[in-house]
């Protein structure tokens, strides 16, 4: 019998989200590239805009390609085991109603919003079914798992050969009955949050990089010209449009949002915390640094 790990089809969905990425930090570069060079204006504007724009899906798609990557469907006789990112679904076999396809209802299912190949992920109402989730990536191999709670819609790459090892297991019965168990990625940043040390770091973390940002902007408007760049003994300093100090706050939220994705993964596990710590740490000593280079900047006479 085999019974084992059906993942699901992530050729394609990788393809995809890796060219959306390239192409969001393509965007993201230019867009930088011409507000350092931009003096305070419409163009300036613009560029900022568009900067924002093309950098915020790219934490979103990072992540949706990344739980793609590490997604599966593992089925014994006790228990389907649904992996997808830091989303987790246990399901013990005994809760579970029927496995079917798509196909067999007699309503069509809407597809999730934003149904781009390998991300089929969200929820649906259904007439018949009621709530449906998706933790799907192809829309051509969908199966229906139905339990007393809600629908799960999965999609293995193997789905004749999934529900035929299925059936196989419900007919052999369960060697060690298992409770049904679900986890959320909203689950870790509550569970985090409840921390008093956290919150401390995230709240420092995110009033420091709205300082700097606000400061930032009081800044450029006022003073034309900052000293940036290398600056060597006895050299003449070296001056630039004061429209390029926005790259401090943008790096600093920059970093500061990949310290607070990374320090959320390490805090899934109780022995891997301290990194978690650490990163969080780093990531509110770096925009103080970012702070103090400001200043440091701003006080240095042009």
């Amino acid at each position: 019998m085999n019974i084992g790990h059906f993942p699901p089809p992530k050729r394609r969905g990788l393809i995809t989200h890796g060219v959306i990425i390239l192409v969001l930090t393509i965007i993201t570069v230019i867009s930088f590239i011409d507000l350092t060079r931009s003096d305070v204006g419409p163009i300036f504007l613009i560029a900022l805009l568009a900067l924002i724009a093309s950098f915020v899906p790219i934490p979103f798609f990072a992540y949706r390609m990344y739980s793609l990557w590490r997604a599966d469907y593992h089925l014994d006789r006790d228990s389907l085991a649904i992996n997808w990112g830091l989303r987790v679904e246990d399901i013990s076999l005994t809760d579970i109603e029927f496995v079917r396809s798509v196909d067999d209802l007699t309503t069509p299912l809407k597809l999730p919003s934003l149904p781009i190949p390998g991300g089929l992920l969200g929820t649906r109402r259904h007439p018949d079914l009621g709530m449906v989730e998706f933790l799907a990536s192809d829309t051509k191999k969908l199966l229906l798992i139905a339990t007393a709670k809600r629908v799960f819609v999965i999609s293995p790459d193997r789905p004749v050969e999934f529900t035929q090892t299925f059936a196989r297991a419900t007919e052999l019965g369960s060697l060690t009955p298992t409770e049904s168990k679900s986890v959320y990625p909203s689950f870790v940043v509550t569970q985090a949050w409840q921390n008093g040390v956290v919150r401390y770091l995230w709240l420092t973390a995110l009033f420091l990089n709205l300082g700097l940002f606000i400061w930032a902007s009081l800044i450029i408007p006022s003073t034309p010209f900052v000293a940036l760049g290398p600056q060597f003994l006895g050299s003449k300093l070296e001056v630039v449009p004061s429209s390029q100090l926005i790259i401090f706050p943008l790096a600093s939220l920059l970093l500061s949002v990949i310290g607070w994705i990374a320090g959320l993964y390490f805090y899934r596990w109780e022995k891997e915390r301290v990194l978690a710590f650490i990163v969080w740490g780093s990531s509110m000593l770096t925009g103080l640094l970012f702070l103090l280079a400001v200043l440091f900047i701003i006080t240095t006479p042009v």
